[in-house]
């Protein structure tokens, strides 16, 4: 079994012998492929809608994990007990879903390790996390098509403060896909303030902090060795 580029960076930040829980798991294959190579004990794969949960089902039987697996008909974490999981996993929904995941979820904070990967509202996020009491400690890049995603690991603590362009393009700086993320996050703000500058009614105050977040990953860009 092969996860694309994605979701395995995703695995590859979800601690050895972790018992899981896949939110949104869809088919399953990220919990099925941790179990089937030894990287966690149990795995929970969790689903707002019963025809992925049944897909995920379907792949466990399958790769006959089934007895280590558990299946959550449930939104976000709300099936869950925070004694059952001391790993999470959140990939592919946008952010703001998942700051709605965690708010209903506070024990998420308490020794646990979280692994998201958000596909919009990043620097809405990381702000949330940052002002609810956690702090993101790794984030790597992944590459699937001509698509490159982010992939965070986040803990409960005191995140400092990020700059308006790292609350766009976090403080990832070894990753070899570190520039062309960059260059992909300045053509997304520079879409944006296309935008505002093209409105009828000019919101000067998004204008002059979408310049300040465009000077910032310029110079991200320029200190890349």
């Amino acid at each position: 079994m092969e996860l694309t580029p994605r979701l395995q960076a995703a695995a590859d930040q979800v601690p050895q012998g972790a018992r899981l829980a896949d939110v949104g798991t869809d088919h399953g294959y990220l919990p099925v492929w941790l179990l089937l190579n030894g990287r966690v004990r149990r795995a929970i794969a969790s689903d707002l809608r019963r025809g992925p949960l049944d897909t995920a089902r379907e792949n466990a039987r399958f790769y006959g994990v089934t007895d280590r697996m558990d299946f959550r008909l449930c939104d976000g974490l709300t099936g869950i007990r925070p004694e059952e999981a001391d790993a999470v996993t959140i990939a592919g929904m946008g952010g703001e879903t998942i700051a709605a995941i965690l708010a209903a979820a506070p024990w998420t904070k308490e020794d646990r390790t979280l692994v998201l990967q958000p596909m919009t509202s990043f620097p809405e996020l990381r702000l949330w996390l940052q002002q609810n009491g956690y702090t993101i400690e790794r984030e790597t890049i992944a590459r699937e098509a001509d698509r490159l995603y982010t992939i965070w690991t986040v803990r409960g603590g005191e995140m400092p403060p990020l700059t308006p362009a790292e609350l766009w393009a976090g403080r990832q700086s070894g990753d070899p896909l570190r520039r062309d993320y960059l260059d992909h996050m300045l053509r997304k703000v520079a879409r944006a303030l296309n935008g505002h500058r093209a409105a009828q009614s000019r919101n000067e105050a998004a204008i002059t902090e979408l310049e300040e977040v465009a000077a910032g990953l310029k110079t991200m860009r320029e200190e890349l060795p």
